[in-house]
């Protein structure tokens, strides 16, 4: 997503709201938490809310716009948003375009899609091949070239 902002947010705004914890600690923990060193337990008050939410902006340097849904889960509620889902809302405030409910049918790539129909598509420069800082030195699985 955050590639996808950067590409964008000269036409677009963004926002992340942070609707509940997916995977807390005294819910349904995964083993993913366990090695990311991302293990909370289901916040009960909307300051530990803003606590984990602040800990994942800081951590992970996350430049988009952060909302926090309250207690009440009424953004979750209104768009179907947990665990996560992404949206366009247009100009007049309406819908233009739904993502999938994840996690099985979120996907980025759409919205990127979405969001080329509407401003031109963002072309990347291809990322360099292996070893093109030194290109005389060869991966150990391919033989030199003779």
């Amino acid at each position: 997503m955050v590639q996808i902002y950067n590409d964008y947010k000269d036409h677009a705004d963004f926002l992340t709201v942070y609707v509940r914890e997916a995977h807390p600690t005294d819910e349904w923990q995964m083993k993913s938490n366990v090695k990311d060193d991302v293990c909370y337990a289901q916040p009960k008050t909307l300051a530990q809310r803003v606590a984990i939410a602040n800990d994942f902006i800081q951590r992970f340097h996350y430049p988009i716009a952060f909302g926090i849904d309250d207690l009440t889960n009424a953004a979750n509620d209104a768009y179907a948003a947990w665990p996560e889902r992404l949206y366009v809302i247009d100009e007049s405030g309406r819908i233009a375009y739904r993502g999938g409910m994840g996690p099985f049918h979120y996907d980025p790539n759409e919205v990127r899609t979405w969001l080329a129909a509407r401003y031109g598509a963002v072309k990347h420069d291809a990322p360099p091949p292996p070893n093109a800082t030194n290109p005389t030195t060869a991966p150990a699985s391919t033989p030199p070239a003779t």
